[in-house]
């Protein structure tokens, strides 16, 4: 077996402003930090990254650093068990796992850019575009802002689903919903997001207010925590209307317990919290064995390549904040067609090259 022995591992964090107020139904926020990983071995470099905080820097520079420098580059699986182990007494979910998987989603360039591959051509292909979904929607939004900003997506991107967030106000939630069902009009579906801030009678009741809108899904009517009460509202809800979560799955048991309850029609999960590409993929043949399509959430130039190598991915979220962060910092960050984006095959890894000189303004 061939080894090239990884030399180095370093960590940085970025804090980008919002472009204005956001919230959705349980937090508002006006920054968001993305913290970028890179690892070398010999002459190449790879580059991931994860959104978190920016404390996990340290982590990443010392413990995980420790541990997988002198490992070997074409294998970032052993690495990946390597780290799962090491973070055992700390805690294997949140940020432990945000820094494992920006370690690993570097490794798996690295690796690609060794072999002087695409990274999806590395993962090997079922589809040479992906699907997206145009997400932002925020309740912080006037109804002018919602219905630009979803319109927007339909008419320029070519998105045939936009999503929107609901909850802060859920008396004022079926009028939203009405504004941005007339924005897109019979182009696309309407896509909500509590983000778990209903129970499961309200999200009953407005679940059967939003059907005649068009709203084909709905994210995290209650906390993704309270798996009955995820299955309760699936089983309810007026047909058509599919229910999804597992954006905050940090582990593979996370999907596999959630998969096992019924609690979705469509799973979710996050390359940058649920372990990198080696997490991603383990998810992805969790839900091909349960039968139950997967959705990558937000960070979609990250989970581009891996996204092609899913048997049955339904489609990636195009998150307002991550499109436009990714943009800014990285050339090579995809561009939409026609409701998908497509990788680079002309150039190796995932594509992406961190633009210095604008990240630097961001660096904590």
């Amino acid at each position: 077996m061939v080894e090239i022995s990884v030399e180095a591992v370093k960590a940085r964090a970025f804090e980008i402003p919002t472009d204005r107020p956001e919230a959705d139904g349980t937090m508002s926020w006006n920054s968001t930090t993305l913290v970028l990983v890179e690892v070398a071995a010999g002459a190449k470099s790879g580059l991931g990254y994860t959104y978190s905080d920016h404390s996990i820097v340290a982590l990443i520079t010392s413990k995980l650093a420790s541990i997988v420098c002198g490992m070997n580059a074409l294998a970032p699986e052993t690495a990946w068990m390597a780290m799962q182990r090491a973070v055992r007494n700390l805690g294997r979910e949140g940020l432990a796992a945000n820094a494992i998987s920006a370690v690993d989603t570097a490794l798996y360039d690295l690796k690609s850019r060794i072999w002087g591959v695409p990274l999806a051509q590395l993962l090997g292909s079922y589809r040479r575009n992906v699907p997206i979904y145009g997400s932002g929607g925020f309740t912080t939004y006037s109804d002018t802002e919602l219905a630009e900003q979803l319109g927007k997506w339909v008419a320029d991107a070519g998105c045939t689903n936009v999503k929107m967030k609901v909850g802060s106000e859920p008396d004022l939630d079926p009028h939203r919903v009405q504004v941005a069902s007339r924005a897109i009009g019979e182009r696309a579906n309407l896509f909500v997001d509590a983000n778990g801030a209903y129970s499961v009678k309200q999200a009953l009741e407005l679940a059967d207010l939003f059907e005649p809108h068009r709203v084909k899904w709905f994210e995290e009517p209650v906390s993704s925590d309270d798996l009955a009460g995820l299955h309760a509202v699936r089983a309810r809800a007026p047909a058509g209307m599919e229910v999804a979560a597992g954006e905050y799955a940090y582990t593979t048991d996370y999907v596999r317990t959630m998969l096992e309850a019924s609690a979705v029609d469509v799973q979710q999960a996050d390359i940058t919290r649920c372990g990198g590409v080696t997490g991603f993929l383990k998810i992805a043949s969790l839900c091909e064995a349960h039968h139950i399509d997967l959705s990558g959430h937000c960070a979609p130039a990250l989970h581009l390549h891996a996204a092609c190598a899913v048997p049955r991915l339904r489609h990636l979220e195009w998150f307002h904040d991550h499109v436009r962060i990714e943009h800014m910092l990285f050339d090579g960050a995809p561009k939409p067609r026609n409701g998908a984006i497509q990788p680079d095959l002309s150039v190796a890894g995932n594509g992406l090259i961190l633009k210095e000189a604008d990240a630097e303004r961001y660096a904590i």
